[in-house]
């Protein structure tokens, strides 16, 4: 393998292994989706409990009992309590969670601030907690940052502040020195589930709270709030911060999407659902992770997330429109940049082309002077899924220095692997976190090459010198008499998917009667199935050569089934992954 272009590896598409069972497994569910559940682990229908009855108990959660205590005294004694968020959409919900949360459980004085990224940066920094001691806070409660906070921890305790730190990124070797840490990352922390996002952790945090307020009596007058009502804001962050879609991950979500869908959630969701022109009653977890979340995003990587927060805090029907038209504006707008930005980065990929001296592109590294802060953790995202190859994307920052954002592939913790350069060359990052598949890091500008060189090395050595493997995973044919809308009705509300847990993908053969493009990047087809002599649509979004689709005759197609609604009229629709002629 040399240089660049060798990335674009070949496609291979490969069936899932399941995992093995008797004749009975499941035997009340679907075929086709007892094979899907199958090649995921699932072989006992405990496992595809969605209630909330068996979640895992809070107090298996470490520190969670001093941070309890924390909480309650500042409650109790009408002291401040301020939100330290993070500027994407699981900072952004986890602190609308826990302002909502510690309001309907008494809180009478609670702020939030979240750092402007292009002036902070990520987490509790020192600049941060400046911004914060203007509001006079008397307890901090960091929400999906702060466990690599120990600079901004310090300075926050050493001015009369006492600090509650709430995180599920990995935890560096030196833990700041907060009042109370809860984080399942934590070592020797006995949660069973190290896949909760940020907002997954400061809802349990919001658990034992009222718990304990409880045991003291504070709801003899009244009932105790009702917390699952938060859920809808829950499910939103966990997808979009793409963790794991564990079993917990999948009750908190399948909760929040049954509030969703019955329009019980907040005007916030609501607004953004109406502005994405997605249907409340018909909403999965695709719709949060796809079409909310990005427009949730976009505040924070564009302008302030103030202003996402803002939209999931107000209770205004009126208002939360009028801020969901403005993230709307903002996502079209970095959706412009991305654009730009992506045309820039093949060109760069071209120039990388091997020759003698091009060392082998294990890791991609790519730099613009004018790429944005906000958009190059989705630009390395795109490239990524292009070269299949962990790739990190820089822009240029303050003081001489540059901020990456990486995204890997399966198999390569790039977290891990960043942690590797820094072991072998002390000094060179100056910051840098994250977990297994996206990491954040800051170094000076000058380093770069080193960097790039050093990262590619650590990458090499991680893959033990293997190309990684472009391999397509189904989950099989489905047999010619399925490929019907019940199915696809089926597949959709047997979730939730998300990581790890992935929408099911399956393989036929199937004659082209139609194929055209759409806004020079889409195909639609009209494909024929074989033996019933019937036809049923495709939609190949995002097509590198659409051109290379039309005129084929017979075509093997990797896909999931789907429902398109239109005009309040529904039918199948395969969504297209991968395509090729068939022998």
């Amino acid at each position: 393998m040399s240089g660049v272009e060798s990335a674009s590896s070949t496609i291979s598409v490969k069936h899932r292994d399941a995992v093995a069972h008797d004749a009975n497994t499941l035997s009340g569910v679907h075929p086709v989706l007892r094979q899907v559940y199958l090649n995921r682990g699932i072989t006992q229908e405990i496992q595809l409990d969605r209630t909330l009855k068996n979640l895992p108990d809070y107090r298996s959660l470490s520190g969670i009992d001093k941070a309890v205590e924390l909480i309650k005294d500042a409650m109790q004694s009408s002291k401040k309590i301020l939100i330290v968020a993070d500027f994407d959409a699981d900072g952004a919900t986890s602190c609308a969670v826990a302002i909502r949360g510690l309001r309907m459980l008494g809180a009478d004085n609670v702020d939030f601030v979240v750092p402007d990224r292009f002036k902070f940066g990520y987490g509790l920094t020192p600049e941060i907690v400046d911004v914060a001691l203007e509001l006079k806070p008397d307890l901090i409660i960091t929400v999906d940052n702060g466990i690599s906070s120990v600079d901004g921890v310090a300075y926050a305790t050493e001015s009369g502040c006492k600090v509650v730190v709430t995180d599920h990124h990995l935890p560096p070797k030196h833990l700041p020195k907060a009042d109370a840490i809860v984080n399942p990352q934590l070592l020797g922390d006995e949660f069973p589930s190290k896949s909760l996002a940020g907002v997954g952790v400061v809802f349990y945090v919001l658990l034992a709270l009222r718990a304990s307020l409880n045991e003291e009596g504070a709801f003899k007058k009244m009932p105790a709030p009702n917390l699952a009502n938060l859920l809808d804001i829950v499910a939103l962050g966990t997808v979009a911060d793409v963790v794991p879609m564990d079993e917990i991950n999948r009750k908190l979500v399948h909760q929040g999407l049954l509030r969703i869908q019955t329009k019980k959630c907040i005007p916030g969701i609501s607004a953004l659902l109406n502005i994405a022109k997605r249907e409340p009653e018909r909403v999965v977890s695709s719709d949060l992770g796809f079409a909310i979340g990005p427009r949730l995003n976009a505040a924070g990587r564009l302008d302030d997330m103030s202003l996402g927060i803002q939209c999931l805090l107000t209770d205004d029907e009126e208002e939360a429109r009028h801020i969901a038209e403005q993230l709307d504006m903002l996502n079209i707008e970095r959706r412009s940049i991305e654009n730009d930005m992506k045309q820039d980065a093949y060109k760069i990929l071209t120039s990388l082309k091997p020759n003698k001296n091009q060392y082998e592109q294990w890791g991609v590294c790519l730099f613009d002077q004018h790429w944005h802060q906000g958009v190059i953790g989705i630009l390395a995202s795109r490239i990524k899924e292009k070269l299949n190859r962990p790739v990190i994307a820089f822009a240029k920052a303050d003081n001489g220095d540059v901020k990456g954002s990486a995204r890997s592939i399966p198999g390569l913790h790039i977290r891990d692997t960043l942690d590797d350069v820094a072991s072998l060359h002390p000094g060179l990052l100056k910051k840098f976190g994250g977990h297994a598949m996206a990491a954040g890091m800051s170094i000076a500008e000058k380093d770069l090459e080193t960097f790039i060189a050093a990262f590619n090395q650590a990458v090499k050595k991680r893959l033990n010198n293997q190309v990684p493997d472009n391999i397509l995973l189904v989950d099989g044919e489905i047999p010619d008499n399925e490929l019907n809308l019940t199915l696809a009705n089926t597949l959709r509300q047997a979730g939730p998917w998300g990581q790890n847990f992935p929408e099911p993908v399956f393989v036929g053969r199937f004659k082209v009667k139609n194929a055209r493009i759409l806004a020079q990047k889409h195909v639609k087809l009209e494909l024929e199935i074989p033996s019933l002599n019937r036809k049923i649509d495709a939609i190949y979004f995002n097509v590198d050569n659409p051109d290379s689709i039309i005129g084929l005759s017979q075509v093997s197609v990797v896909y999931q089934l789907d429902v398109n609604t239109y005009m309040g009229r529904s039918s199948v629709q395969l969504m297209v992954k991968h395509i090729e002629e068939a022998d």
